[in-house]
């Protein structure tokens, strides 16, 4: 087996294990708070990659220094406090289907921030595909007829900005560290970050700044849940295999393959997240919500290959 057909299969294994990330948090809103869950499984996904990300830096005869802690600290800053905390935060006021469909834009953030950010070129392609993407937002929530909380439809575009800036600033230094020790330090820096806010929310003072700023989520939350024997086998699973092993995979793809194609898995996402929240958490699909997916799945395949078309075109 070659290491593009490798590949290939990390991207559809990626793309299962992603679409189950709302799934799997939807589970557990109920029994932890926001803070303690994108804490612990921050955590819990940062010690799983360690190992992996202490082989990268051997193999490429890479040692950490002062200013790659700093780097770590502002990855883990857009990825856990700012990107996946706001995402919790939505998944408890929208559907976990429309959550996931909501939050795969963030792919397309990605694309355009780094048009913004990096320079890179920004093709017709791009800004059609934002055109569609807006158009199935749109389709989605109904803003018409208020069939979706707002504010949590909000949340999920927010924290699909703050990925899609965590993925442009981490690639700045992808070729340098590796995608693998990014992620991992990433993940390890904003679990502490988290646990940081925790402590913070403790204190009366800013508690009680909390509550008035309208940031009740952060204010009061115990830093250690009460835990029952229960909720471990799906602690583990969120920790290992949702936020570890989908990382793990989804980086080893874009080694193994490209960063355009490994980006299928949110191509993919869209289509699986909304069939697992049917069978699981019996969530509708209604005529809406199929329309939203149809055109964001037009959207992305415009992002993803659509630039050919237009080259072909201008070589005619």
């Amino acid at each position: 087996m070659n290491k593009k057909t490798i590949g290939y299969i990390l991207i559809i294994l990626s793309a299962v294990i992603f679409s189950t990330v709302e799934l799997s948090l939807k589970a557990v809103s109920g029994i932890f708070l926001p803070m303690q869950i994108t804490t612990i499984r921050f955590l819990g996904g940062g010690l799983f990659l360690i190992p992996f990300a202490a082989h990268a830096l051997k193999k490429n005869g890479r040692r950490l220094k002062g200013n790659d802690l700093a780097f770590f600290l502002l990855v883990g800053l857009l990825f856990a406090v700012l990107g996946m905390f706001i995402h919790q935060l939505a998944l408890q006021r929208a559907p976990a289907s429309a959550v996931a469909v909501l939050f795969s834009c963030n792919a397309l953030f990605a694309t355009l921030l780094a048009g913004l950010l990096l320079k890179e070129p920004l093709g017709p392609n791009h800004f059609i595909a934002l055109f569609f993407e807006i158009a199935a937002v749109v389709v989605i929530i109904r803003p018409w007829e208020q069939h979706l909380d707002p504010v949590g439809v909000l949340l999920a575009l927010l924290s699909a900005f703050f990925y899609g800036l965590y993925v442009v600033v981490g690639k700045k230094r992808s070729a340098e560290m590796g995608g693998i020790v990014i992620t991992c330090g990433g993940l390890l820096a904003g679990s502490l970050e988290l646990a940081a806010l925790i402590l913070l929310g403790n204190i009366p003072a800013v508690s009680a700044f909390f509550r008035k700023a309208g940031l009740t989520p952060l204010a009061d939350v115990p830093l250690i849940p009460q835990l029952t024997w229960a909720v471990v086998p799906a602690l583990l699973a969120i920790c290992v295999i949702v936020t570890g092993a989908g990382n793990v995979f989804h980086m080893i793809a874009v080694e193994l393959t490209s960063a355009r194609e490994a980006a299928v898995v949110f191509f993919l996402k869209p289509m699986l997240a909304p069939v697992f929240a049917l069978v699981f958490l019996h969530e509708e699909i209604g005529l809406n919500m199929a329309i939203g997916i149809v055109l964001f799945l037009i959207g992305s395949a415009m992002a993803l290959w659509g630039g050919g078309l237009f080259k072909k075109k201008a070589a005619a």
